[in-house]
């Protein structure tokens, strides 16, 4: 990746880049928009249930990410259908990127099934963004998943060897994301290295892991619990502060240490 000093990268603007750049421009632009339309209208409206969503005159609620959910599937018919060239594919990018984001803006109801999006549990929705506004920007610099560079190697030695590679990657990879560290395993799919800390390292108390395999081990669940709750003193409060500008504040407040720790020994218990 090749920089020079107060120019633009060009490469970012090559033809094979330029589709992913216009994608990921318009996903940022389209989450920016819709945030601060729903927290315009959140702040200028105490009567209507759904602030800033559409409500037909029947009282059918249509969350955005309805309209995300089409423009997604749309964009990628005519991808696959007709393989268009310029300007087309980057008109189709535009499209993705947007209904993307209007997608993922409201990923937690998507999850829970229930209008969650000024709730605590709604910013999984940001958690989302992030996540995927990292994944596109590793792809835009020109990152690969390191097993997907040396596969060509391999798989003249050997296919199984390849094979073998891969999975192994992805096995991290899961586990990472089972273990609730989304964003390690993210990262991990272009540096293995990541995944397999990810991995190794104690899982979050409320992620699949920790409610399957810590239920037995009230040791390791306790340091777990222990880990999550230094994490949160010392970081907690700065990453809300952020998810706060990015996406407002919910209605409920954010959970005490003690709270907190009773909801995960609640679950446990469950």
């Amino acid at each position: 990746m090749t920089f020079t000093v107060a120019t633009v990268p060009f490469h970012l603007l090559s033809e094979s880049k330029r589709p992913l750049l216009l994608l990921l421009l318009a996903f940022i632009f389209t989450f920016g928009m819709v945030r601060l339309y729903t927290r315009l209208a959140r702040a200028g409206s105490t009567t209507r249930p759904h602030r800033g969503s559409l409500v037909t005159r029947g009282g059918l609620h249509i969350h955005h990410a309805v309209f995300g959910v089409v423009a997604i599937i749309v964009a990628g018919i005519l991808e696959f259908a007709f393989r268009p060239g310029e300007p087309w594919v980057e008109m189709i990018a535009v499209a993705f990127g947007s209904g993307a984001a209007l997608t993922l803006d409201e990923f937690a109801l998507i999850l829970h099934l229930e209008d969650v999006y000024w709730t605590g549990e709604g910013r999984k929705s940001i958690d989302a963004v992030i996540l995927g506004v990292t994944f596109i920007s590793l792809l835009l610099m020109g990152l690969l998943p390191r097993n997907l560079v040396e596969i060509g190697d391999y798989i003249v030695l050997s296919r199984w060897a390849a094979i073998a590679l891969l999975l192994v990657n992805a096995a991290f990879v899961i586990v990472c994301y089972v273990k609730g560290k989304a964003f390690m395993g993210t990262i991990g799919i272009f540096v293995t290295p990541i995944a397999v800390i990810g991995a190794l390292r104690l899982a979050k108390p409320g992620s699949p892991w920790a409610h399957n395999r810590y239920t037995r081990n009230p040791a390791k669940l306790e340091r777990a619990l222990r880990r999550a709750e230094a994490y949160h003193r010392r970081w907690g409060q700065w990453k809300q502060a952020i998810w706060d500008l990015i996406g407002g504040r919910p209605h409920m407040s954010l959970p005490t240490h003690e709270a907190w720790r009773e909801t995960w020994l609640g679950r446990r218990g469950g």
